[in-house]
């Protein structure tokens, strides 16, 4: 029976290891540098909205554990914020399928209790990593967080990875007391462009105290919105955010009259560089470890694919590690199903990603895009669409050519119609 450590209780980590627990016929070892109380009361790590394909993933491992008490998304609202030359622009696009976010302070720490027979506690070094695959105790080793030491053992591949410092700086805040978007009739998250000073995203979702809302704010660094300083308390953030609103988006400000952060720990502020990294880790004696999840495929969290990447990320790599069957997992059998998971799984979501970050206002073919979509509902639907199957921008997104041949698709279906 295949034996497998996985170092990190993360989306990717614990999806990971319950995929490969739910027919017995592997041996899992979780190693987490917290303990499932230590989860819960940390501050938040993530934004964490998980679209249809990502939560089918979860469901089919049984971790779909809060779908009762989680608000479900339906519909995507965007707004370009008005600059002098444009007034304000908004559409609501409606999800093919409801998304979810479920804190990772209250997922992670519940999959740590309900695995908790699989489960060591402590820090992982490069040694400890040595001594898992020199004991012969594990087959595999599957490295799903890590910083320093652990990161340090996966390349950075730099014809993936466009920028060498951050793009945004981040500052996220779960709030109570949000009122309703008054444009959207149902659940709905509110993705605000400000231009040339970054984003202002709105996600309802579950915490540690309840149902709750998200209010993250994406700076251009340097920008009129970079004003989050990190030792800030959930207090000192919101006042600082509300006057962020009130200058950049009035129309969320007038939902947050009365918001208060959800607990004494709301509040995270921070800023990485997106970085796309080799997966075949090298220990110091030559034996080969695998990278999963951000500490190789780390993307800005503007386009919410984090965790499912991280969720198609378990998957993928369940399914290889079951077809692999006994014996060692070496360096090329990575390097193989590596390349396999970039093509079908990371690349799309990567490029979308680091597009984004590109200076505002959108290319002229976006502009194009969002404004028929304010004419054609089936456009705007497509939008959304785009953020739980990235593979479908492809077809119609990403460059002038697809945009300008699908949006005459749309115009000549909508002038039959009404012919």
């Amino acid at each position: 029976m295949p034996k497998i450590a996985i170092v990190g209780a993360g989306q990717c980590g614990l999806t990971l290891a319950a995929g490969l627990l739910r027919t017995g016929d592997h041996e899992v070892t979780v190693i987490s540098a917290l303990t499932a109380d230590q989860v819960r009361t940390r501050r938040p790590t993530s934004t964490q909205v998980m679209f249809e394909p990502a939560l089918a993933i979860e469901r089919d491992r049984g971790l779909a554990l809060w779908d009762d008490q989680t608000p479900a998304i339906e519909a995507l609202h965007m707004t370009l914020a008005p600059t002098p030359q444009t007034p304000r622009l908004d559409l609501v696009g409606r999800l093919p399928a409801p998304a979810r976010s479920v804190d990772q302070r209250v997922k992670m720490a519940r999959l740590l209790d309900e695995m908790d027979r699989h489960v060591r506690t402590r820090t992982a070094t490069v040694d400890d990593l040595e001594g898992y695959l020199d004991s012969g105790s594990y087959d595999l080793v599957v490295v799903a967080a890590g910083r320093g030491e652990l990161a340090e053992l996966f390349t950075r591949i730099p014809e993936r990875s466009p920028y060498t410092t951050p793009q945004r700086k981040l500052a996220v805040c779960y709030v109570r007391g949000m009122r309703p978007d008054p444009d959207v009739d149902v659940v709905g998250g509110h993705f605000n462009v400000v231009p040339g000073a970054g984003e202002i995203i709105v996600i309802p979702a579950l915490t540690t105290t309840g149902t709750c809302d998200i209010i993250f704010v994406e700076a251009i660094p340097g920008g009129p919105m970079d004003v989050f300083d990190a030792g800030l308390s959930p207090e000192a953030h919101l006042r600082v955010l509300q006057d962020v609103l009130r200058r950049h988006t009035p129309w969320l400000a007038e939902r947050c009259t009365e918001i208060t952060p959800t607990d004494p720990h709301a509040n995270l502020v921070g800023a990485f560089t997106p970085t796309v990294r080799n997966p075949v880790g090298i220990l110091p004696s030559g034996r080969a470890v695998l990278g999963l999840a951000d500490v190789v495929l780390a993307n800005d969290p503007i386009t919410a694919q984090g965790s499912n990447i991280a969720a198609r990320a378990a998957a993928f790599w369940e399914q290889a590690i079951r077809d692999h069957g006994e014996g060692p997992f070496g360096a090329g059998w990575m390097r193989t199903n590596a390349d396999r998971f970039w093509t079908e799984v990371g690349e799309t979501p990567t490029r979308w990603t680091n597009e984004l970050m590109l200076p505002h206002p959108p290319a002229p073919h976006v502009a194009q895009i969002l404004g028929a979509a304010t004419q054609f509902p089936e456009v705007a639907d497509r939008i959304g669409r785009g953020f739980t199957d990235p593979d479908d921008l492809n077809d119609w997104f990403m460059t002038p050519e697809a945009a300008e041949r699908y949006l005459g698709e749309v115009v000549a279906r909508h002038q039959a119609a009404t012919s």
